[in-house]
């Protein structure tokens, strides 16, 4: 099993990378400092939002599923999910990518 980065470490650093490519991204929400589940708002505006949400695939590493399905949907529907998913855990971190040329991607593989 690979092992696991805080999650405030893991945000910072993904914050930080999407700055250095000239990506505006945000804390919306901190969760717990060690192990907060982090959900990533992509935002691509006009062409819709994608929330990632975290999962483990079989080698035990960090991977990525679609949360709002494989289509991007409109900002209200993404918020309404990340407002469900706070519900369900008061622990989530919350980021926000604002990604209008479509350029950004996760670097840890999104499974179907």
């Amino acid at each position: 099993m690979i092992p696991r980065i805080k999650a405030a470490i893991w945000v910072d650093a993904e914050i930080r990378r999407c700055r250095v490519n000239g990506i505006d991204a945000y804390l919306v929400r901190r969760g717990d400092e060690h192990a907060g589940a982090i959900l990533i708002k992509h935002n691509r505006f006009e062409a819709g939002c994608t929330v990632y949400t975290p999962t483990t695939p079989p080698d035990g590493g960090r991977a990525w599923r679609r949360g709002t399905g494989d289509d991007p949907v409109p900002e209200a529907d993404a918020d309404a999910y990340i407002a469900r998913q706070r519900g369900y855990d008061p622990d989530l971190w919350v980021v926000e990518i604002e990604d209008p040329r479509g350029i950004w991607a996760l670097a840890e593989p999104v499974l179907p």
